[in-house]
């Protein structure tokens, strides 16, 4: 006797694996647990390997692999954004939206492969004009799904938000009042942040990681020297950048810091700290707070929502895996050669072949034509157990 537990039956095709499938329920002993899977693999069973069970279901037709990979982003999501986004995705709204797109190359390719078996023939199935408008109506659809990653992977992955500014002026403050934790060091000494501190928190249902940046300024330091290095790479790879500083400042200093921050390309926010010492403005769109005294840090929250142009429900077609992004990269760029081809009278076995490679890369992201290799190494990042 280990225990008295419940024993759910799953019958195919109702279960998750579409397989016969019996659950057992046990006390929440560790104990207890140990003692039946030891009692199960001395008769006969094995343990799962990682993602099994979902590998299972979509080889047996539950859903594809775009829908699988929602499940594992399903299970690691941290905020409602992403849960939501993961939904989305396991409703199959990007997977109709491809499949859409993959039956019109089909149908595409089809009419080129008549033409090739009637060459000698001299007969026209595809009109060559209506050929390349078909063709760029399908490769605008493919950018548009591909420029949705952005966004799609930042919700994922959680928006990055550096702070950066002058030394001393409160950026380890902010980061500590927007954390409600004292995760930065807080000194009157300027240079005491001399790497990156990196920490992060839901705001209104989105996952921002925030990332306290060393004091950037002319040093001889050399430790120092190396922060500032990696606070000018973190403004490179945050999606947003609160420039911080106080009355202090020099307003050429900071020109020269929002020049940087505009090279790569980032939104970012004019934030005067300390406005409880001094109500002087530096740039007429600043906003004024006190990270000491907690003045503005919601008025701040809501703007650094406001910037990342989402809300807590994604769009209807979102790609946030990066997998998906590159094959689409790629069937983008074997579209651009179709029509190339056309246009320049290449061949048609190079125009077919160029169709047939887009094809692929759509196949792929949905399961479709996926090699083994990619199924192993998607499916081993799953935890054991699902």
């Amino acid at each position: 006797m280990i225990d008295e537990v419940v024993l759910s039956c799953f019958w195919a095709p109702k279960s998750y694996t579409k397989e016969d499938c019996i659950e057992i329920s046990c006390h929440g002993s560790m104990l207890i647990q140990r003692k039946i899977i030891s009692l199960l693999i001395q008769h006969g069973a094995r343990l799962a390997r990682p993602g099994e069970f979902t590998q299972r279901a979509f080889l047996n037709g539950r859903f594809n692999l775009l829908q699988a990979e929602a499940v594992a982003d399903i299970i690691a999501s941290e905020s409602d954004a992403q849960l939501k986004l993961a939904l989305h995705q396991l409703k199959g709204g990007v997977s109709g939206k491809l499949k859409m797109m993959r039956t019109q190359l089909l149908d595409l390719t089809s009419l080129l492969e008549l033409e090739l078996d009637f060459a000698e023939e001299d007969v026209e199935f595809a009109d060559r004009d209506q050929l390349v408008q078909t063709t760029r109506d399908i490769l605008k659809e493919v950018r548009q799904l591909g420029d949705t990653f952005q966004y799609g992977n930042a919700i994922k992955s959680g928006i990055g938000v550096a702070i950066v500014g002058p030394p001393n002026v409160g950026k380890s403050t902010l980061l500590n009042n927007l954390l409600e934790d004292d995760k930065a060091i807080v000194s009157d000494i300027a240079g005491t942040t001399r790497d990156v501190i990196e920490d992060s928190m839901i705001i209104d249902g989105i996952l921002f990681r925030f990332i306290d940046t060393a004091g950037i300024r002319e040093t001889d330091d050399h430790i120092e020297a190396l922060g500032i290095k990696r606070s000018k790479q973190m403004i490179e790879k945050s999606q947003i950048v609160i420039v911080l500083y106080d009355h202090l400042s020099e307003k050429k200093f900071i020109e020269e810091i929002i020049t940087e921050v505009e090279s790569f390309h980032k939104s970012f926010l004019l934030v005067r700290n300390k406005s409880d010492q001094s109500s002087t403005e530096i740039f007429t769109d600043e906003l004024p707070i006190s990270a000491l005294k907690h003045k503005n840090i919601e008025v701040l929250k809501e703007k650094l929502i406001a910037l990342t142009g989402t809300t807590v429900t994604p769009l209807a077609v979102t790609v946030s895996n990066v997998r998906h992004y590159e094959e689409l990269r790629q069937a983008a760029e074997s579209l651009e050669r179709v029509i190339e081809n056309i246009q320049n009278e290449i061949t048609l076995e190079l125009v077919a072949q160029e169709l047939r490679t887009s094809i692929y890369h759509i196949g792929s992201i949905t399961g479709e034509v996926t090699p083994d290799d990619i199924l192993g190494n998607i499916f081993s990042k799953f935890c054991i157990g699902k």
